[in-house]
């Protein structure tokens, strides 16, 4: 394919991103109280959402969608330019100076602009994978914290069907995504195939946005049902559908300044019952043994600011929300 990266519009080039939330799933522990995500997006149009309003976007839609959930969302920082490959999408995320980060969740979907411009795919072959293990480190080392999206297919678009070959932009995207498939499946990394869903954007004209190339709204809310499917499966498995690992937990007053008082009813308290306090940054910065279903701890060393609490008894847990404040 001809490299036609100098002679696009900036609606013309598409989109990789690479999309960190912080911390979700953090602790492998539910969500009975709200906890904040952070959210940080790299990458392009995909993540700008060109073409579409802002709260119709994807990660927008997402982050309503976990709201209705109780899990709060902050946007972190925006990685975004057009057009960028996986060298480009290496060198920003380079710059970001990310090494220093510990994110509890990392998604990567990069590799239409290799195909569209016309790079080789041993490129792809080379640096997807380097993306991947820079994501399983910006995961704290935790692959079950990193998931790989699908390309879309741009072939079943207005702007795709005015290429020569249709179908062979579909065979080359089919050629990434099977590679990126095969890496996650080998690296045991949840994959979200969404490709099938683009590919219904003739049949389904709703899903392609006015500029005749990026996903409309309507499709981005299928992308999110997908992604939310698996979300769904890991709260309910840690969080109250399965009652046999749940431990119901009150912890007052909160917001407080100087101690907290946990409550476990007494048919639920076995030993050892351990609690521990994370900060944001997912840091252990306290732990202690409860002795009693009601036991008070001290948290007067603990700056002011939001912190994790989990508690676990015996392979029951819990995670609450805790806010320090003193001013």
């Amino acid at each position: 394919m001809r490299d036609l990266s100098n002679s696009l519009s900036s609606h013309e080039k598409l989109f990789p991103f690479i999309h960190l939330l912080f911390p979700i799933f953090v602790l492998g522990a539910g969500f009975n109280d709200s906890i904040t995500i952070e959210i940080s997006r790299a990458g392009d149009s995909y993540t700008i959402g060109q073409s579409v309003s802002p709260m119709a976007r994807w990660p927008a839609q997402l982050v309503d969608s976990l709201a209705l959930r109780g899990i709060d969302t902050e946007v972190l920082r925006v990685i975004a330019t057009t057009g960028w490959r996986t060298d480009n999408l290496i060198n920003a995320v380079r710059n970001q100076n990310l090494e220093d980060e510990n994110y509890n969740l990392v998604s990567i979907l990069i590799g239409v602009n290799n195909q569209y411009q016309g790079r080789p795919f041993s490129q792809y072959i080379d640096e997807f994978p380097a993306l991947v293990d820079s994501a399983i480190r910006y995961a704290g080392g935790d692959k079950d914290h990193v998931f790989i999206v699908s390309i879309p297919d741009y072939a079943f678009t207005s702007f795709g069907q005015q290429s020569s070959n249709p179908a062979e932009i579909s065979m080359e995207l089919d050629q990434y995504n099977a590679f990126s498939k095969h890496l996650a499946d080998s690296l045991q990394i949840t994959y979200f195939d969404i490709t099938p869903i683009s590919r219904l954007g003739l049949q389904i004209p709703s899903y392609v946005a006015s500029d005749g190339l990026h996903p409309s709204g309507v499709q981005y809310t299928e992308w999110v049902k997908l992604m939310l499917e698996v979300i769904d499966q890991r709260i309910s498995a840690v969080d109250g559908s399965d009652q046999s690992t749940t431990l119901h937990v009150r912890i007052s007053p909160n917001p407080t300044s100087e101690m907290i008082i946990i409550e476990i009813p007494e048919n639920e308290f076995s030993k050892p019952c351990r609690i521990s306090i994370y900060d944001m940054d997912g840091k252990l910065v306290m732990e202690r043994r409860l002795l009693e279903n009601i036991s008070q701890v001290n948290i007067n060393t603990l700056a002011d600011g939001i912190y994790v609490v989990s508690i676990q008894a015996k392979g029951t847990f819990a995670v609450r929300k805790l806010i320090i404040q003193r001013s």
